[in-house]
Order: structure tokens, then C-alpha cells, then sequence
């Protein structure tokens, strides 16, 4: 049900407005995991030489492209993004179960959001290695720049 404005027509008072979401708190209000500092770095220069390793079994560096280091550190944004995303939403927490944490119970989420957060990074790399807009588009991009090539310099 949609709540509408006061009778006077006028919208309602950010007090009002608090104690309205407030009621409502138990199933409209989540705690999400969100990774940041110098764990979102680690994950982020994770991707970035997976992506370099990726490339050099293929025999492909850096002076083969003169936009490959653009390549790679936007490719390494978007998977560390996809990683980030899908733990926010696959780790929300309304707050009747935010209130009963304690003791050992940490421990269990824990490890469900190692079990999560690596399984997140390997489809990352799956969908990289396997899927449109990864690897594949990078090395046909520098397979036409090379010489000798259909569409490389002479």
C-alpha cells in the first residue's frame, strides 16, 4: 500500500517520514556487506593480473595495443564491480537478524561470505575468460592492430 501525503496536500514532515519507514523497518530496511578499502584494492589489482596473465598466455603485452592498458584496467573495474554488486545484494541482513548476532554466529557469516566472495571472484574470471566483452574482444582489437594482419599496419 502506498502511503499518500497528509490531507492539506502537503508532503509529510521528515519526522513523520522517519517514524513512517520506521514501522515498516522490518521488512523494508537491510544491512549489506559492502567491501572497501585496501580489500577492494586487493581485489581490484587481483583482476588486473588476472586479465595481464590472461593476455600473456596468448602472447599478448602491453606494447602489442596502444589503449591495452585502458583495456585491462577498465575490464579489471568492471569485474571487481561484479563482485562487489553481487555480495552487496547476496549479503543483506534485515534487522531482526542483525539484533541476534553474537557469540559464534559471526563466525558462520563468516565463512558464508568467504564461500560467496570466492565464488563471486570465479565467475568473474569465468565470465572474462568465456564471455563477450573480455578476453576475446581484447585479443581480436589487438590482433587487428598487429602488422601482417587484415586491418594491422603494413
Amino acid at each position: 500500500m502506498t502511503e499518500r501525503m497528509d490531507p492539506s496536500g502537503h508532503a509529510r514532515r521528515p519526522g513523520e517520514l522517519a517514524a513512517i519507514i520506521l514501522d515498516k523497518v522490518e521488512r523494508d530496511v537491510v544491512f549489506t556487506l559492502r567491501i572497501r578499502g585496501e580489500s577492494l584494492d586487493l581485489l581490484s589489482r587481483h583482476f588486473q593480473g588476472f586479465i595481464e596473465h590472461a593476455l600473456g598466455s596468448n602472447g599478448v603485452d602491453y606494447g602489442d595495443h596502444p589503449l591495452l592498458r585502458l583495456f585491462v584496467e577498465s575490464h579489471s573495474r568492471e569485474l571487481t564491480d561484479f563482485v562487489v554488486n553481487g555480495m552487496a545484494l547476496s549479503h543483506q541482513i534485515d534487522l531482526r537478524a542483525f539484533e541476534r548476532f553474537g557469540g559464534d554466529s559471526t563466525h558462520l557469516l563468516r565463512a558464508d561470505i568467504w564461500d560467496s566472495l570466492r565464488s563471486y571472484i570465479e565467475s568473474a574470471e569465468h565470465h572474462f575468460l568465456s564471455g563477450l566483452g573480455g578476453l576475446h574482444d581484447i585479443l581480436a582489437e589487438v590482433a587487428a592492430l598487429r602488422p601482417g594482419t587484415a586491418g594491422g599496419a603494413q
